[in-house]
């Protein structure tokens, strides 16, 4: 296989996240607690605070210029400047979230670790640590291309 699968697969992954994000938003507070966000950000939300938004539509523009990349590198679209470092960056913050998510809530007690359940950390975790073995796995087979 030469890779193309496995970043068509990780931009997947990426876009779903971003619309994930994108219905946290308009799902309001409920959302932000159920997808753990964490009770600040919820009740921000609440409040009607613009800042919940941003964050998130931040998060999502980011997931989505990620899922763009994971294309443009599996050869579906334009290749788009910086190909390789975007992918080797991109799949290095997926992995590193997931190994850190994996360790942190056990080993910490800052607010902004202990905000959320050991449940989130590890869900979320496994979900980013799978995003980055899909664009690893992809970028690994298409460097020659990239």
């Amino acid at each position: 296989m030469n890779g193309s699968y496995q970043l068509i697969i990780a931009a997947a992954l990426s876009f779903t996240a971003g619309m994930l994000h994108i219905a946290t938003i308009i799902g309001g507070a409920t959302w932000y607690r159920v997808l753990g966000a964490g009770e600040g950000m919820a009740k921000l939300a609440e409040s009607g605070s613009v800042q919940p938004t941003l964050i998130t539509s931040a998060i999502a523009a980011m997931l989505f210029v990620w899922g763009l990349y994971a294309l443009s590198g599996a050869g579906v679209i334009v290749k788009l400047p910086l190909l390789k470092l975007a992918l080797i960056l991109i799949t290095v913050i997926y992995l590193v979230r997931g190994i850190a998510g994996l360790i942190l809530p056990f080993v910490s007690s800052h607010p902004a670790i202990t905000q959320n359940s050991v449940t989130f950390w590890i869900i979320s975790s496994v979900i980013c640590s799978a995003f980055g073995i899909a664009h690893l796995l992809g970028v690994i087979n298409r460097w020659e291309q990239l």
